[in-house]
């Protein structure tokens, strides 16, 4: 593997650990990762996709594994760092050279390699799901366009549409907003698009 200038940087910016980080670098070089910086830290990653980080903090260094909980973890020795938060993402922390094993961290980096290559990554869902209105819905089925335009915004933004319908108390009402709303989604406009650019 291509060795990266910018880690290079980071290793010398970090002298505290140094002999770590070169050691954990090393073995992570053997192995078909390619080797970046990303936000700051060498990140190792498959097919552009971020596998593994080596972090440097002031206890201690620090392997971090993208998506971790895949792994069988044999030996105990990943952590979640944020319990109830994280999902993926799996550290394995080392507070000196004499606690890192060669063959057992080349072990748990083939096992994320072979992870990532499988396709086995954490899905990140964001906010509440849409619930579209059967108002909403009937038109979209009927309207391919229309209903491919919708399919294009965000999720918050096609929440915002159906929020606005569903929220009608009486079915006039649902009716005008419907004559409203179906010209914005076919120009590409958000519900409140001219609030948010002011």
């Amino acid at each position: 593997m291509e060795r990266s200038k910018t880690v290079d940087e980071y290793i010398s910016n970090h002298q505290n650990w140094k002999r770590e980080i070169t050691f954990l670098r090393a073995i992570a070089l053997n192995t078909s990762f390619t080797e970046t910086i990303k936000w700051g830290v060498p990140t190792y990653t498959i097919n552009g996709k971020n596998v593994v980080g080596i972090g440097a903090f002031k206890n201690y260094v620090g392997l971090w594994f993208f998506n971790g909980s895949f792994l069988k973890d044999t030996q105990n020795k990943l952590i979640n760092a944020q319990e109830g938060k994280t999902k993926g993402l799996r550290q394995w922390r080392f507070l000196s050279l004499d606690e890192m094993d060669e063959s057992l961290i080349l072990e748990y980096l083939n096992e994320a390699i072979e992870n990532q290559k499988a396709g086995k990554t954490i899905k990140i869902t964001r906010g509440k799901p849409v619930v579209i209105p059967p108002e909403l819905q009937k038109i979209l089925d009927e309207n391919k366009e229309l209903k491919s335009f919708f399919e294009g915004f965000t999720n918050s933004k096609q929440r915002e549409f159906a929020d606005h319908i569903a929220d009608a108390k009486r079915d006039a009402t649902k009716g005008k907003r419907l004559e409203k709303i179906i010209p914005m989604i076919l120009s590409g406009v958000g519900l409140h698009d001219k609030y948010k650019n002011c």
